[in-house]
């Protein structure tokens, strides 16, 4: 049993958006074996809720309390000091003394970092070993915003691209092993940083397939003649925000001319009021819902048409789970380990969403073939168990310096 600090930007619990999912389920394969000490922040007062359930799974847990109006601030400073705006943002100086007290009076073994902008706070602690699950390349991200934006955000987005991107080699460089979510943000990572390549792996996500499994007891949502084409996730995320207004804007009234029947649903939280507008007969905004499940099983088609998108998107494996037929961009597609055509289907343009909803909706089963295809899919390569075990071997003391 290893003591374990373990240090993620946004409090793991509950796991109701992709990086949560995430650090949820690398909190709970840790706390399995180990004593871990967590070290996280709050930037959502209804997260406050969950800190007790949090605490059940720590030898100490520290929260700081981030309040995104002042951190936007305190990001600016980045401008004046040369360094990326992500790093002061999560700059905290109780939790920085928490630590420090932790390393100087515990025996800690190992520091897991989830999410680059927290290793800040191990910075000059020599001797504990130090993992990183950079889950994506957020330089390259950001990048992408740039390409997305118009002067200035075009240039504050470029900038913090290049200067994450320096970052990001620096912490890869002094730890034992980074991780990324799929081969292909893995093998990015390496040819942006290619005297870190042979220390950088790939450690997958996965899906709950017992609790994102069809079931007979959920209720549908949707109103007898509607054709519900869904898409699920963070709605105050800016690539979720651009997709749905890409696809109601220009998939939605293609549709709609042959099947007037189909209503877009955007199911997800915190919408802003951009999305809000987007509401009318055809598409409904739902905000919050106490649970997806019934949104995804009753869901003629589910799609993911995010134009920005890294890694693996959970929405889609929560919708392959839960059998549904799946149309996600290339974008989001080429994180998933399935068979384009045979678990799931891919598109790029207008015509491709066009094509592919009228596949699924004019099929002899409505598309129920590819979704048991893509549910087998996520069941046999999904685990999270199987996953969140590829860092065990680097917990052991003296697995590198930082």
């Amino acid at each position: 049993m290893a003591n374990i600090l373990y240090l993620v930007h946004r409090l793991p619990y509950p796991p109701n958006k992709g990086d949560k999912v995430r650090s949820y389920h690398l909190l709970k394969h840790l706390a399995a074996s180990h004593q871990v000490y967590l070290g996280t922040f709050i930037d959502d007062p209804a997260d406050e809720a969950y800190v007790e359930t949090v605490r059940g799974l720590c030898a100490a847990l520290y929260v700081a309390r981030l309040s995104p109006r002042k951190a936007k601030l305190r990001s600016a400073v980045g401008l004046f000091t040369d360094e990326a705006l992500t790093l002061p943002y999560y700059r905290d100086g109780g939790l920085r003394s928490w630590i420090g007290r932790l390393y100087e009076t515990q025996q800690l073994d190992t520091a897991v970092i989830f999410s680059s902008a927290m290793a800040q706070y191990v910075r000059g602690m020599y001797r504990l070993p130090c993992i990183v699950d950079f889950v994506d390349v957020d330089s390259a991200k950001w990048t992408q915003y740039a390409d997305q934006h118009k002067w200035p955000m075009s240039w504050v987005y470029r900038r913090e691209g290049e200067q994450l991107l320096r970052y990001e080699r620096a912490v890869a460089a002094k730890s034992a092993r980074s991780f990324f979510v799929t081969e292909k943000e893995t093998a990015l990572f390496a040819e942006l940083a290619p005297e870190c390549a042979i220390r950088v792996e790939t450690m997958a996500n996965g899906v709950d397939s017992e609790f994102f499994a069809p079931s007979e007891t959920f209720v549908s949502p949707y109103h007898a003649g509607d054709i519900p084409v869904v898409f699920t996730g963070a709605m105050d995320y800016w690539p979720n925000i651009d997709a749905a207004q890409w696809f109601v804007e220009s998939v939605l009234p293609e549709l709609c001319a042959s099947r007037p029947q189909i209503k877009f649903f955007v199911v997800g939280r915190n919408p802003p009021p951009e999305l809000q507008a987007l509401a009318s007969d055809r598409v409904v905004v739902t905000g919050t819902v106490p649970d997806v499940r019934p949104y995804l099983q009753h869901a003629r088609v589910v799609v993911a048409p995010l134009r920005v998108a890294r890694g693996i998107q959970n929405k889609i494996l929560e919708a392959m789970a839960m059998a549904r037929p799946v149309i996600a961009s290339t974008a989001c597609a080429g994180g998933v380990d399935a068979a384009p055509g045979k678990d799931f289907f891919v598109a790029e343009s207008v015509q491709d969403y066009v094509a592919a909803v009228d596949n699924v909706l004019s099929s002899e089963d409505g598309g129920q073939g590819i979704g048991v295809a893509a549910r087998k899919t996520v069941v046999d390569r999904y685990s999270w168990a199987a996953n969140m075990a590829t860092v065990d071997r680097y917990l052991e003391p003296g697995a590198a310096l930082v």
